[in-house]
């Protein structure tokens, strides 16, 4: 199992947190996330994101699905930050 992190700001923090895009996208793959809030910067939020495999996370990422979601979300693309564990 990997271990991810990731930081990005969305347009809206409580949309995000409600939405159940994560969930339906990801769930079915076996990829978990647990959310964060940076309440210091009121958009920026995280997550640490449980995986089989990094090559299973970036299949999964560059689905057309998680690309929706993603919009749906409100992610902002260009903030955007993963960090793999070392």
């Amino acid at each position: 199992m990997r271990t991810i992190m990731i930081f990005q700001e969305v347009d809206n923090v409580e949309h995000w947190l409600e939405s159940p895009r994560r969930r339906e996208v990801f769930g079915p793959l076996g990829i978990t996330a647990r959310t964060f809030v940076d309440r210091a910067h009121s958009n920026r939020v995280g997550l640490i994101v449980e995986v089989a495999s990094m090559e299973l996370f970036r299949e999964a990422m560059g689905s057309p699905a998680a690309a929706e979601a993603l919009t749906y979300d409100g992610v902002r693309p260009d903030t955007v930050q993963v960090f793999i564990e070392g």
